[in-house]
């Protein structure tokens, strides 16, 4: 069974923990890990980029000037790719960037990631994350006890108004729900923090 030690805020060993191996100890399947990750990078683009082509373009509904005589080039229209203010060429037209993962594999990729963390020595239990106060130095003064320099996902079980405020102005901390942790930013960050709570609810959804 893999073992972690639960911390407090203010970075000291309160006890240690069992973790589940069905979750925490599996083998890390990285094609499925890359499939959750292009899942979800797609899901946050748009797709409303769009251009005009020739036809869409105002203008140009006679030829320019003479065929022969000029000296230019020969011209049918002023709206040619060519042209000023002429139509794109394959520019970006509205469309879906959408993804499918069935959830058995989005299940086996957060896994994986779980398991990455813990390996990799980048996950870092906690009692519980309820702070003080919602003051950036509180917030901060806590990385620094539990001595994680770095990117963090910091992950909690119930609605916590003081990390929230206090964490904002941090460029390197990233606050999610249980529910809402995801392979995406398991991976963009170096550390997990995470409650004590959380873990149990992972387990609970994941085994």
């Amino acid at each position: 069974m893999a073992k972690t030690q639960v911390l407090n805020v203010k970075g000291e060993k309160v006890k240690d923990l069992t973790l589940k191996d069905s979750v925490w100890n599996v083998e890390v399947n990285e094609p499925v890990m890359h499939d959750a990750i292009v899942f979800a990078q797609a899901s946050l683009r748009q797709g409303t980029a769009s251009t005009k082509t020739r036809s869409e373009v105002s203008g140009g509904g006679r030829k320019p000037y003479k065929q022969k005589g000029t000296g230019n080039a020969r011209q049918g229209s002023t709206r040619s790719p060519q042209w000023p203010g002429g139509g794109i060429v394959f520019g970006p037209k509205p469309r879906k960037y959408d993804k499918k993962q069935n959830k058995k594999e989005a299940r086996l990729a957060l896994r994986s990631a779980l398991t990455s963390k813990l390996k990799d020595k980048e996950l870092v239990v906690v009692d519980s994350l309820a702070l003080e106060n919602n003051k950036t130095k509180t917030f901060n003064q806590m990385l620094k006890d539990l001595k994680l320099d770095g990117k963090v996902l910091v992950v909690y079980s119930e609605d916590n108004d003081n990390l929230f405020y206090s964490s904002r102005n941090n460029q390197n901390v990233a606050v999610l729900s249980t529910e809402e942790i995801n392979v995406l930013d398991l991976v963009a960050t170096k550390y997990l923090l995470i409650e004590e709570a959380s873990v149990k609810k992972l387990e609970e959804v994941l085994n």
